[in-house]
């Protein structure tokens, strides 16, 4: 393919590069809406369904477990095909099994069901960082890893609330039902407008072509194959999986569990649990976005970024330790609720530090070896329901109740964030998957 010709100065780019981070945005959105939306209606079908906590876990891993089975490939088939059709694919799949999860008739049918619905999120989120990665040049991509993982925590802080009053309107199966159209809407439009080469979308002028051409160092030609044997002997490949799995194993405490511990553990109404569960994720919103401009000022005045991450995200996730656990000792459920907000916007505050340095590592590989990556914090996903669901179902055998049953667990999840916090120390992704291969 010819290159294009040097744009003028006087000429302006077109700014169609964020109309595609504005459709990931709402992907974003649309994904955590559907991904947390079971937290609130575990009770109820718990209770239509007569599941108790410790089954109720297995539905919940089992969207974690398959979604980490599937984030390799396929953000592989990203890599190779293109995320147009693979994304358009990955919705509409999880949309479908979305609404099914209402038709759920007990407990094997909806382990099953969620299973399906994972492997359909799965490679979401890896080829959304492949379209940023083609579209956007690297000087501007904190901020739009960061926008992208803020529209996630928007969609999170969403979720609770919206499911909370649609449960209450028309029922939970319904519910499901209902949230699923999003997705099918958003793929019919995406793939009638995206196209992966920037070079190509008719609507891209001369001069942003050539600032995404030159920003974001793509080659063309055969996709390479991708040289495992480099990947899987590369330290910082392990140390970054190890990482977002600290994160996750935080995150999804909130994603599952909160809910149910806001009702069972502080006495809260649905409808009141639906609001604070809203509270903290939107305190991780307020993270995503902050962290992808902080991220990227920070590297502008030291002109490291490398050395800006690890300082940035250390510092955050120690004081996302301190922070839920003061929110653990606080009586008045709103005041915990804002302390354990202000622990998951710290928290979170170091996606795009984690994304930009995945980018970093991968080089062409960025599908696959992202979801690589991102699978291996599936395991501290799937370690966080399994931990809190078993948890309270053992302290409730020996005779404990609210508070008593539930408190001792954010003991664990500060620890964990404590070791998270002290990895980022290690981190340095200077030298390429491909760099460390050839010795470069």
């Amino acid at each position: 393919m010819s290159l294009p010709n040097a744009a003028s100065p006087s000429d302006k780019p077109t700014f169609v590069r964020y109309k595609v981070l504005a459709f990931l945005c709402v992907l974003a959105f649309i994904l955590y809406i559907d991904r947390i939306c079971i937290s609130q209606a575990v009770k109820k079908i718990e209770v239509d369904l007569k599941i108790e906590h410790d089954h109720m876990t297995w539905v919940l891993m089992a969207f974690t477990l398959s979604y980490a089975l599937f984030e390799v490939p396929m953000g592989w088939w990203g890599d190779k095909y293109g995320s147009r059709g693979v994304l358009t694919r990955i919705v509409t799949w999880w949309s479908v099994f979305t609404a099914l999860t209402g038709a759920a008739m007990g407990l094997p049918s909806l382990i099953m069901i969620r299973f399906l619905f994972g492997a359909g999120e799965a490679g979401a989120v890896p080829n959304s960082a492949c379209v940023l990665s083609r579209w956007f040049p690297v000087e501007q991509r904190g901020m739009a890893q960061g926008t992208v993982n803020a529209a996630m925590q928007c969609g999170g802080a969403i979720s609770p609330i919206l499911t909370a009053y649609l449960i209450e309107g028309i029922g939970w199966r319904w519910t499901f039902v209902v949230l699923s159209v999003p997705g099918v809407l958003w793929g019919l439009a995406f793939w009638a407008w995206y196209r992966d080469d920037p070079q190509t979308h008719p609507s891209v002028n001369d001069a942003e072509r050539g600032l995404i051409l030159v920003g974001t160092n793509q080659t063309s030609g055969e996709h390479p194959p991708i040289p495992w044997r480099a990947v899987l002997t590369h330290p910082q490949v392990w140390l970054l999986g190890f990482i977002l799995s600290c994160t996750a194993f935080n995150s999804y405490l909130y994603f599952s569990w909160y809910p149910t511990y806001l009702k069972e553990a502080r006495g809260c109404s649905e409808i009141d649990a639906g609001w604070l569960a809203s509270i903290v994720l939107a305190g991780g919103a307020i993270g995503c976005l902050s962290g992808g401009f902080l991220i990227d000022w920070l590297t502008r005045t030291t002109g490291n970024r490398f050395r800006s991450r690890r300082l940035l995200c250390s510092s955050s996730v120690l004081l996302a330790s301190i922070s839920l656990l003061i929110g653990k000792h606080c009586d008045t459920p709103v005041i915990a609720t804002l302390w354990t907000a202000g622990s998951l916007m710290l928290t979170v505050l170091t996606l795009a530090s984690w994304w930009g340095s995945v980018s970093d590592l991968s080089g062409r590989h960025l599908g696959a070896l992202f979801g690589l990556m991102n699978s291996l914090g599936g395991l501290g996903a799937l370690a966080s329901q399994s931990f809190a669901g078993k948890f309270a179902s053992w302290m409730a055998s020996r005779g404990h109740t609210g508070r008593a049953q539930w408190d001792a667990i954010f003991y664990v999840y500060a620890g964990v964030l404590f070791i998270g916090a002290m990895t980022w120390q290690f981190v340095d992704a200077q030298r390429s998957v491909e760099d460390s291969r050839t010795g470069s």
